[in-house]
């Protein structure tokens, strides 16, 4: 199954909606967090889905996975900011649960993702083997 565009991956709309929830709750931080935690919890959400999006536009295979990574590696930034404003009290834990469970499940996501795409990688000949036409061996 080929993806048309980076916004039909499911990983890509749960991240969507977890920006959404990620900004609700930095709504509730103190207005001192408003260039520490806050920015930095709304930084690293958005940059989890753009950065599948920038990888989806990348021509090779490896630069997608290089960039679902880096997607992979703000999801984990995101997480530990939300763990440090609940260790403040700045979350409810009922709040921090319910978003750190969203962050787990576009977590197994996106790491079946990448392994996808690397077990897809893993498969392709070496370059020498390949066209050197790269129209007619194009990456996802």
């Amino acid at each position: 199954m080929s993806i048309e565009c980076y916004r039909d991956l499911k990983v890509w709309n749960r991240l969507m909606a977890l920006v959404v929830e990620a900004y609700k709750l930095t709504e509730k931080l103190p207005s001192t967090e408003n260039y520490g935690l806050t920015s930095q919890i709304q930084r690293s959400a958005v940059s989890i889905p753009a950065n599948i999006a920038e990888g989806h536009g990348r021509k090779h295979l490896g630069d997608y996975i290089h960039h679902l990574s880096i997607a992979n590696g703000s999801l984990m930034e995101l997480e530990t900011h939300l763990l440090i404003a609940g260790r403040l009290a700045y979350l409810e834990s009922s709040e921090l649960e319910a978003i750190l469970k969203q962050t787990a499940e576009v977590g197994r996501m996106l790491n079946g993702l990448i392994q996808n795409f690397k077990a897809k990688q893993a498969m392709k000949p070496s370059k020498a083997a390949r066209s050197t036409n790269p129209i007619s061996d194009p990456d996802p």
